[in-house]
């Protein structure tokens, strides 16, 4: 006689709204590093520094390069839909008078996301993009620490971006979502 022993359990899948009130309990400290991802609450890797480095310099990269034309968010949520509301390393949104005191930025709100990835490479890939791509976030860079690589996605729609290339040092990238902005490569990787 075969016996399935496979548990079916259904899992539980919170909204941004009750993943919003943890916060606000105190069920995660500030320490924590956790955004929702299909409803589901996901630690998130810890910033090493090599990663802390190329955030540094992206950061300061993209100050000078938006100037006052876009908000430059750094390691802040961005909610996708009911579900998912991740934390990307940058997302630049567009401009608004109060800095969106009253509500996270949403898509329709966001130009551009920016993840920093090493050991999240995979999760970036497979987890994060297709949201982003599901969401119509009009473009979303991946650095690549490994390759040295940026990995540019645009196109985006409910099966994924159907437009991905692969910037190396020595070229410049210009951001389909972000009028204006080129980068050069190098200085993202120094």
């Amino acid at each position: 006689m075969v016996v399935d022993t496979a548990i079916r359990v259904r899992r539980y899948s919170f909204t941004v709204d009750e993943f919003a009130k943890m916060g606000e309990a105190g069920i995660f400290t500030k320490d924590d590093r956790v955004e929702l991802i299909d409803g589901e609450v996901r630690k998130m890797t810890p910033i090493g520094p090599l990663h802390a480095t190329i955030v540094n310099r992206l950061n300061a990269t993209l100050m000078k390069l938006l100037e006052s034309s876009a908000v430059l968010q750094v390691q802040n949520p961005v909610r996708l839909d009911l579900h998912n509301e991740p934390q990307p390393d940058f997302s630049v949104i567009k401009e608004r008078g109060d800095y969106y005191k009253t509500a996270l930025p949403g898509p329709e709100d966001t130009l551009l996301v920016i993840e920093v990835a090493d050991s999240s490479l995979a999760y970036d890939l497979h987890e994060k993009a297709p949201r982003y791509a599901g969401s119509m976030i009009p473009e979303l860079w991946i650095v690549d620490l490994e390759a040295e690589v940026v990995r540019v996605f645009t196109q985006p729609g409910q099966s994924g971006y159907a437009n991905e290339r692969e910037v190396s040092r020595g070229s410049t990238i210009a951001s389909a979502g972000v009028e204006g902005l080129r980068v050069e490569v190098n200085e993202i990787f120094g």
